[in-house]
């Protein structure tokens, strides 16, 4: 009797606790959520804060991007060290269960949904104040900038993707379908054309706010978007009022100095990623860039790549022979002529115009390049500051990385000219980027074909080691001619399919989204 009255007591405690739910679900009037805490311009602003975050996330800039498109587009070259998903991208045998290009398609996401958390958000807002109406419209076209710069890759990488325009479409789409190409690169032109009038010009920036995207910035990568899809007249029109009045970027004096930790207020960075050195810092883990980032790498923002590319700590790349030959060529009078950019992008022997020692502001002294000895073959300066230490001891290199420069717009502009029948519009351009490193100026650039040869290398040459080749051979339609005959001197193996001109759609996707998986063909794109 005593375990039935047991057992009808419980019941009718578990039915009165089930009729006054509301007793149990009392609000904590303190709490935050999604529609009480971005309420604020200081919200607001940590919102868009941890969307620029992810540009330091797995795969992007603070070590994974680098690795992938310097191997990709073979600036650089593996060595023994490079071990794990890193190393298959070297000669295009990774898989679509590739960790690294995984990583990087989850961050693009990752960076999408960032940014359509802050454009709900900020235009949820209702501010009184101008400056905090002036804010929310900045706030928002950061966001957008961020949006297009996720989707700009998604596109010219993977092809058809998932495209996600708002907040709602990550909470309420679950298994989203991949959209054309067309309308991914019509979202993100929409999302730069509606950024560029509420972003401030360079000049107009506070001194606390250097890396934040800037009107000239989203005006670059509209420029760059439009010149990818050949529209040259959008590009040329987008991009030429970069070159004058207000805006004031202009070639730095020293090519050397872009990449220093002292270049991030040079004239010349129109977008930058941003570093500070760890041991400066004093803050978070070191190894961060091993998947720590927001989880228990705390506040670090240090980049790898010194300590990964350099010679005398973990060497894991050399700089590729294709890249160490192009410095040589011959000029317009027909005689051997070596580029003076070498001995700023690669340390190597006398012969290749590679910087030939290092170590010149140590305290032990300039000390000689290693270059016939097994640590030796040609390494890449360019992002080193072995200048100054003898060796680093550990990833924390503060040099930020740059996303656009000004030299880079005036190469897309001469690109245009070529395109547009006019090479002698474009030779200013060209011979400007040559003229600040010392370089003979060209008189002519002869017809459309030569012209457009000159125009190749001189990127190649310019914008060694800052992930932009693979990208220009991928759009010029040449990847597969150029990289096949690189490949197989250096590795012994035409391995570039026509397949690898799209990346392939990452295995974790199609296990998760069904509409994807049965959208990809031949278990690649």
């Amino acid at each position: 009797m005593k375990k039935i009255i047991s057992i009808i007591l419980t019941a009718l405690v578990l039915a009165g606790f089930g009729c006054s739910k509301s007793r149990l679900d009392v609000e904590n009037p303190g709490a935050y959520g999604y529609d009480n805490y971005f309420t604020g311009a200081a919200q607001l602003n940590e919102a868009v804060i941890a969307t620029y975050a992810v540009l330091l996330h797995n795969g992007m800039w603070s070590r994974e991007y680098y690795f992938i498109f310097d191997l990709m587009g073979n600036d650089a070259e593996r060595d023994a060290p490079l071990q794990g998903d890193i190393r298959p991208l070297s000669d295009f045998t990774f898989t679509p269960a590739n960790s690294i290009l995984t990583n990087m398609w989850a961050s693009m996401y990752r960076l999408v949904l960032r940014a359509n958390v802050v454009i709900d958000r900020a235009t949820a807002w209702a501010p009184a104040a101008a400056a905090d109406q002036q804010l929310q419209k900045q706030y928002i076209a950061e966001a957008k900038f961020l949006r297009a710069y996720a989707n700009f890759h998604l596109v010219m990488l993977w092809g058809r993707a998932p495209l996600r325009n708002s907040y709602d479409e990550n909470i309420g789409n679950l298994y989203p379908k991949r959209s054309t190409t067309a309308e991914i690169w019509t979202a993100v032109e929409n999302d730069l054309n509606a950024a560029i009038p509420d972003l401030p010009f360079p000049k107009d920036q506070a001194a606390g706010d250097l890396g934040r995207v800037s009107k000239g910035a989203a005006t670059a990568l509209l420029g760059k978007v439009y010149l990818y899809q050949k529209k040259w007249a959008d590009a040329r029109t987008t991009l030429q009022p970069l070159t004058q009045a207000p805006y004031t970027y202009a070639l730095s004096g020293s090519y050397d100095a872009l990449f220093t930790e002292s270049s991030q207020s040079n004239p010349e960075i129109i977008f930058q990623v941003m570093h500070a050195r760890w041991t400066d810092w004093g803050i978070g883990n070191q190894y961060y860039v091993f998947g720590g980032q927001e989880t228990w790498g705390g506040k670090a923002t240090h980049s790898d790549r010194a300590q990964e590319y350099g010679f005398n700590d973990w060497r894991n790349v050399f700089v590729s022979e294709s890249l160490v030959k192009a410095f040589k060529y011959t000029t317009q009078a027909g005689l051997p002529y070596t580029d003076p950019r070498a001995k700023s992008v690669f340390y190597g022997d006398a012969a290749s115009g590679g910087k030939t020692d290092y170590c010149n502001q140590c305290p032990e002294g300039t000390q000689a390049y290693p270059f016939a000895e097994s640590q030796g073959g040609y390494r890449w300066r360019k992002y080193q500051y072995y200048e100054n230490v003898k060796s680093y001891g550990g990833p924390a290199s503060g040099v930020n990385s740059l996303v656009i420069r000004y030299a880079d717009v005036l190469l897309m502009l001469a690109e245009i000219y070529i395109q547009e029948d006019n090479a002698e519009a474009a030779r200013p351009f060209i011979n400007q980027v040559r003229g600040r490193v010392g370089a003979f100026q060209y008189t002519t650039l002869g017809n459309k074909a030569n012209a457009t040869a000159i125009l190749m290398r001189e990127r190649q040459l310019e914008l060694s080691g800052e992930q932009s080749r693979y990208f220009d051979l991928l759009r010029w339609g040449v990847i597969k001619t150029v990289l096949n005959a690189e490949l197989k001197a250096q590795y012994g193996a035409e391995t570039f399919q026509d397949k690898h001109v799209l990346l392939p759609i990452p295995q974790q996707e199609k296990d998760t989204n069904p509409n994807v998986a049965n959208d990809v063909a031949n278990s690649w794109n």
